[in-house]
């Protein structure tokens, strides 16, 4: 049985009408917390998110916002408060930048900029003890060490940046009493970044799980975020390396 460790908590998880996104908020809402599932264009898919939780017992409500717009986060901010009277969990999963026709700016735009304004505008409400996680990748974390698949190096750099300029916020959410955790792990099967890295540089994908020795899977890598939420044990801006690290790790030294 599921622990009810969340009850009480209003959650903000970016980008979770499919996916990674998806999947991590109905574990979260299984522990009870009210999650604020957020789109961008597709409604019915966050709908159907949110109709999956609530059928499970679960607390959810749908809300569209483009993290790249102005007052893409307040959205977001204020509808945690609205529907579950708080927020207490924010996870930046939402992330991109191999989309067409975005402008050249776009990965830098969502990866960094739209990050951080998410984490500001949640510092106005979120109380003491709550927690932020950022999702990366192995291919951004480690990108100033380990090159990437060229298709990729945009996102990968954008990315890292957006950890980096979070990791300056740490004086201030230590202020705050709010926890920093960044969790990265490899190309994760059937993403659609994972398909669109593959559109554009065949045979990448394999040569990564080759080189990785497995690729998780959206339901694995959702489980591990979900497992850092709410852990008392971790130090502030701790990162964990979710599967297939190894060889990064090597190259890094």
């Amino acid at each position: 049985m599921t622990t009810k460790d969340l009850e009480g908590k209003g959650a903000v998880i970016t980008g979770s009408s499919r996916g990674i996104g998806a999947a991590t908020a109905a574990l979260i809402a299984a522990r009870g917390a009210g999650v604020v599932v957020n789109y961008r264009q597709k409604a019915p898919r966050a709908q159907k998110v949110v109709a999956g939780i609530e059928e499970a017992g679960g607390k959810a409500v749908a809300v569209g916002a483009d993290l790249t717009e102005e007052g893409g986060a307040a959205t977001l901010v204020n509808a945690a408060v609205e529907h579950f009277g708080s927020l207490d969990l924010l996870i930046l999963n939402a992330s991109g930048g191999m989309e067409a026709g975005r402008g050249e700016d776009y990965a830098l735009t969502l990866n960094r900029d739209a990050q951080v304004n998410m984490v500001k505008a949640a510092l106005e409400v979120m109380p003491a003890g709550s927690q932020i996680v950022f999702v990366t990748s192995h291919q951004a974390h480690f990108i100033n060490q380990t090159a990437t698949m060229d298709a990729y190096e945009p996102v990968a750099r954008s990315k890292r940046a957006g950890e980096d300029a979070l990791r300056d916020l740490i004086p201030v959410l230590d202020e705050k009493g709010i926890l920093l955790t960044v969790v990265s792990g490899d190309m994760i099967e059937g993403t659609i970044t994972a398909t669109l890295l593959e559109r554009a540089q065949p045979g990448a994908i394999d040569a990564r799980r080759e080189a990785a020795g497995k690729l998780y899977t959206v339901e694995e890598f959702a489980a591990e975020i979900a497992a850092l939420v709410g852990r008392s044990d971790l130090e502030q801006g701790h990162t964990e390396l979710v599967g297939g690290a190894e060889d990064f790790l090597r190259q890094h030294g």
